[in-house]
């Protein structure tokens, strides 16, 4: 492992580990700590790291405690994280130390740095029948015919609106087709009162609008990169910018939010674009009917891919390895896959969770949760600058606050944030040229 590797992976992770292996070829790791419970004794431990809490992980809990009682031989332990970056963190941490979990969720924007970086277990020998996978979220992890990941909590953004607001300012009971036609609305959501102030049209998201950017700039016709070459300054993406900045600063009805979902259940905002994995919490949250739509297109359509995915460490040992795929043979049953798309709002991953009755039967009851499974026909992966490139998230979101609190130029911000995109991807540009493409 070369000195660039490691340093990359700790820049990944936020972490300093220049002068530190964190892998060898043969070297078996330990696990976290932790025991079988006396109920299982004498099975494989594995342990599972999760960024899941909330009503999210009390599902995961449900998932795992059901794996726990389906056989004999393996015993999973699920240990909370934190956020997705937390859980990246610690796994490198982890790594420096010779430590690892066996299996861990990791983002849509972190797990290629694990991955670059020979960190990941390759999993086509482990997985009995990769087809039951939903095809175009199961392709987003396969590099050159070898899968790296198994799509788990997987969503896309959705455009989440208050039927009660609309139905009070006289509009459809839909979501916009386009961002032109919520514009349009704007004046009319304007005239519905709440919390003592004309009701908002759209939140933007203060931290991690980028993922929802990414969509939004598609819709205008533009792109974050083409490869690893930036795009972001270019037309597309700043008519994107410049709409968004005119909804703020110049009609007055749009905002930029700490927290857009937790305004939205507060009937601050009309509408927000937020991930489908929040579907369950918003509704029982809101005080008021919550409608759901396609994100509006605008010139094109075009919605970006999220959430995590499960990684297999390499560096655990065989026996931990064959128990590790025990559990993900059990996440892809299409029960359990609609189960977890139940509880939470999360895409059915396995193609055949969607044929599951209960599944079945809660999109005929609440129709809110078909809309991303109908939705995913407009999905794509992410460009790679913000997939492979440390920290171009953040960058990129930093931009975009720049243009909602200041009133800053579109096209001078994303002229400095591709500045910024072009050196992060030097940095990664000959792993990915050797690795990916």
């Amino acid at each position: 492992m070369t000195m660039r590797r490691r340093g990359f992976l700790g820049l990944a992770a936020g972490l300093s580990l220049a002068g530190c292996g964190y892998r060898s070829v043969d070297a078996v790791y330990s696990q976290p700590a932790g025991a079988v419970p006396p109920q299982y004794a004498g099975r494989v431990r594995i342990v599972f790291w999760s960024p899941y809490g909330g009503v999210n992980g009390k599902a995961l809990d449900g998932l795992v405690a059901k794996f726990n009682e389906s056989q004999d031989d393996v015993y999973a332990e699920v240990q909370f994280q934190g956020s997705y970056d937390d859980v990246a963190q610690k796994v490198a941490a982890a790594l420096i130390a010779k430590q690892a979990p066996d299996l861990a969720v990791l983002s849509d924007v972190t797990w290629e740095r694990f991955f670059l970086n020979e960190a990941l277990e390759p999993l086509n020998g482990y997985l009995a029948d990769s087809s039951v996978y939903q095809p175009k979220l199961f392709g987003e992890y396969v590099v050159k015919g070898q899968s790296w990941c198994v799509p788990f909590a997987r969503s896309t953004p959705i455009l989440y609106y208050n039927r009660d607001a609309f139905a009070a300012a006289g509009l459809p009971d839909r979501a916009p087709r386009t961002w032109s036609e919520l514009q349009s609305w704007g004046p009319s959501l304007a005239k519905v009162q709440s919390g003592g102030r004309s009701l908002r049209a759209l939140a933007f998201a203060k931290v991690d609008g980028d993922w929802q950017f990414q969509g939004n700039v598609w819709q205008f016709g533009g792109s974050y990169s083409r490869g690893l070459d930036v795009t972001i300054a270019e037309s597309g993406a700043v008519a994107a910018g410049e709409w968004q900045r005119s909804m703020v600063h110049s009609s007055k009805l749009a905002y930029m939010a700490s927290s857009p979902s937790t305004d939205f259940a507060n009937g601050l905002v009309a509408t927000i674009q937020e991930s489908t994995g929040g579907l369950k919490s918003m509704t029982s949250k809101a005080k008021f009917r919550v409608g759901a739509g396609f994100i509006p297109g605008e010139v094109a359509s075009g919605i970006a891919t999220g959430g995590g995915g499960i990684g297999m460490l390499r560096n655990i040992s065989a026996e931990r390895k064959q128990a590790a795929a025990a559990f993900l043979g059990f996440l892809a049953r299409p029960e359990n896959a609609a189960w977890w798309t139940i509880q939470t709002g999360y895409l059915p991953v396995v193609e055949a969770a969607r044929e599951v009755p209960e599944l079945q039967k809660l999109i005929a009851e609440q129709p809110n949760y078909g809309v991303a499974i109908a939705q995913l026909a407009n999905a794509r992966q992410q460009d790679a600058i913000r997939l492979y490139g440390r920290n171009a998230n953040v960058a990129i979101y930093t931009g975009l606050q720049q243009i909602y609190a200041d009133n800053a130029s579109p096209t001078k911000v994303f002229s400095a944030v591709a500045r910024r995109l072009d050196a992060i991807g030097d940095e990664v540009r000959r792993l990915y040229e050797e690795k990916v493409l």
